[in-house]
């Protein structure tokens, strides 16, 4: 039975609550005693039993410091439980005394700019910003990333590892614009990796304090150049706080014969077309692409790409490379990207069913014993027959230690888990070139079926709860990478130093 939008909603909105909540580092009773709620209500509200309140919107928006992002959920959610009707009269009103210190702070407009010189990109990021909240915004948070080689994380990574972006050659100049005064901004750098900055754009210099007051409003402006050793056929753009407009443009060299096309992703699609087209105009000896969305959801992400059809791609893969995905593909594993990965599982009818469901722990049982032969899986392993190809609800989960029989999973729910949750890497038999830091609670509660139709409850704790997790994601129709936080990057398989070693509890 396919979810409703507004069920859809109400689960992004408990997403985004346990997101930002394990993000703090607190437990559920923690965050209910700082909002002043029964820590059963914040349970149920976060285990999809409870609706959100807008009272409960607002206090957890509030404690949790989500730069609207809890506010944001909850108005999508309110709009589509009223009627249409009521919609077009209604308008829920900003947050009042439950917005946080520095939060409440809205885009009304970006415009994102990039343009190719002859061996270095330059780009002019500009927001009009309103700061609905209640405290004055004496910051605002940037980031600059780049990526070589787009399609190779390895080869890219290395690339960085080697010629490290650095603030010197990014020359970052910020200012603010408010009424007929335009200032320069100072800068703080928060974080500096090889190929990823974070910097706090501060709302002073040495001259004075500019904050931005609640009710008012300013324009940012910051530019930075990259040198195109460094930046690949690519640019984007992840909406962080509630945007109303974005838009975006490509100033590229018309004697490269560029070919520019666009992807999107959200917290809740894979990647797909930009749903309107981008635009295309000539001017002189330079070729603008412009692309723009209204209202785009928090958390999405939009990447523009090219190709410069007149100059020759980059070196090829290294001859007689086989990724780790090929040889799991090669074994009959789908791999991410195929449909059904994304679909719920069908439940077996048992006892009905019970030879369908042995066929189909048969089949799970024979590529358990294909992988052993190709991979040590020293932490366990799990599969589930969607990634077999078979749309059902069957799973099997093998612990270390390869004396124990596989916990077999036949219809599993989830019915209950602990508060307290920990990150860890995991790795996908369907997502096998990468790794990825995950949180999961150290303890679950599941009811699975038998064959003979009676239901049962077992609870796996630590290395097992986050083996039986992944595994029911997956009939579920989700993937690991959905339940990592947004910006948190993927390590390639080849620079992941973890293999061979045990969970660390």
């Amino acid at each position: 039975m396919t979810a409703s939008p507004l069920d859809r909603a109400a689960d992004s909105f408990a997403a985004e609550l346990a997101r930002h909540r394990t993000g703090r580092g607190l437990s559920k009773k923690q965050l209910a005693t700082l909002m002043g709620f029964d820590p059963s209500y914040v349970s149920h509200v976060e285990g999809r039993r409870h609706r959100p309140t807008e009272d409960f919107a607002r206090r957890a928006e509030a404690v949790l410091e989500a730069s609207g992002a809890i506010w944001q959920r909850f108005r999508e959610y309110d709009e589509l439980r009223h009627t249409r009707a009521e919609k077009a009269h209604r308008e829920l009103p900003a947050p009042g005394q439950w917005m946080p210190p520095g939060t409440g702070l809205i885009v009304e407009r970006e415009h994102a700019g990039l343009t190719h010189h002859e061996d270095s990109y330059h780009c002019v990021i500009r927001r009009e910003l309103y700061n609905a909240g209640t405290e004055p915004v004496t910051r605002y948070l940037v980031r600059v990333a780049v990526d070589r080689y787009p399609n190779d994380p390895g080869r890219s990574n290395r690339h960085h590892r080697e010629h490290p972006l650095t603030f010197a050659e990014l020359q970052l100049r910020a200012y603010r614009t408010q009424g007929d005064e335009r200032d320069a901004m100072h800068w703080r750098a928060k974080h500096d990796r090889d190929a990823f900055k974070e910097i706090w754009l501060l709302f002073e210099n040495a001259d004075r304090r500019f904050a931005l007051y609640p009710g008012d409003r300013a324009t940012i402006e910051y530019a930075y150049t990259v040198g195109q050793d460094k930046w690949g056929p690519w640019f984007q753009r992840a909406v962080r706080v509630p945007t109303r407009h974005l838009g975006v443009s490509l100033d590229l060299p018309a004697s490269l014969d560029p070919q520019v096309w666009g992807a999107e992703t959200s917290l809740s699609a894979e990647e797909g077309p930009l749903r309107t087209p981008v635009g295309r105009r000539a001017e002189g000896d330079r070729v603008i692409f412009e692309w723009s969305t209204d209202d785009p959801p928090l958390n999405a992400r939009y990447r523009m790409q090219w190709r410069f059809r007149a100059r020759p791609e980059s070196g090829p893969e290294e001859p007689g490379r086989v990724r780790p995905s090929d040889r799991m593909r090669g074994l009959g594993i789908l791999q991410r990207g195929d449909d059904l990965l994304r679909q719920p599982s069908r439940s077996f009818d048992l006892p009905n069913e019970e030879h369908v469901a042995r066929d189909v722990l048969d089949r799970l049982t024979a590529a358990l014993l294909r992988l052993d032969e190709l991979h040590p899986f020293s932490k366990g392993v799990g599969i589930a027959a969607p990634q077999l190809g078979i749309g059902r609800a069957a799973a099997l989960v093998r612990a270390p230690d390869r004396a124990a029989e596989p916990v077999v999973l036949l219809n599993p729910r989830v019915v209950d888990a602990a508060a307290d949750i920990d990150e860890q890497y995991e790795g996908c038999l369907s997502y096998f070139d990468h790794r990825g830091l995950v949180p999961r609670p150290l303890r679950i509660d599941v009811e699975h079926a038998r064959l003979d139709g009676g239901r049962m409850i077992t609870s796996f704790e630590y290395g097992m709860a986050r083996l039986v997790a992944h595994e029911i994601d997956h009939l579920e129709g989700r993937l690991y990478v959905d339940r990592m936080a947004p910006g948190v990057p993927l390590v390639p398989v080849e620079e992941y130093r973890e293999t061979g070693n045990p969970w660390r509890y």
